[in-house]
């Protein structure tokens, strides 16, 4: 899992298996961020529409953006047209992961240990902040 800035710059990078869902992923991400600061808001597709996540980051401060899904269990509304405005510019937090895919390393997982491969992650997300600032 990664969080990026508007930009597509990396802010936070965490590995785990593939098997729990995104929204139990969003906590530990945010805690294994590389910036202090902690986002204002954090956009994420239909996967990210929880009612409990939202509630457990906006106490710290953080608002989470994530259009409904179609099989909602509940029906008040949570998000409505203006916040998910910038839902339409996803696509450049999406330009980290095709930045991330420039290595092969990276790209296909050879490592038996996690942190062996989130040390490539982190080496690729130097060279692409450098490569945007040099």
């Amino acid at each position: 899992m990664a969080v990026a800035d508007r930009f597509g710059f990396p802010l936070a990078l965490h590995t785990t298996s593939a098997s729990p869902h995104e929204v139990s992923l969003v906590l530990d991400t945010l805690e294994q961020s590389l910036v202090e600061q902690q986002p204002q808001r954090l956009i994420g597709d239909k996967a990210y529409d929880s009612d409990k996540l939202d509630e457990q980051l906006a106490e710290q401060g953080v608002e989470m953006m994530a259009p409904h899904r179609k099989n909602r269990k509940l029906y008040n509304k949570t998000q409505d047209g203006r916040p998910l405005r910038r839902y339409k510019r996803r696509w450049k937090v999406e330009r980290l992961f095709a930045w991330l895919q420039n290595f092969r390393r990276v790209l296909t997982r050879f490592d038996f240990y996690p942190e062996n491969y989130l040390g490539f992650v982190h080496l690729a997300c130097i060279k692409i902040l450098l490569n945007c600032y040099l």
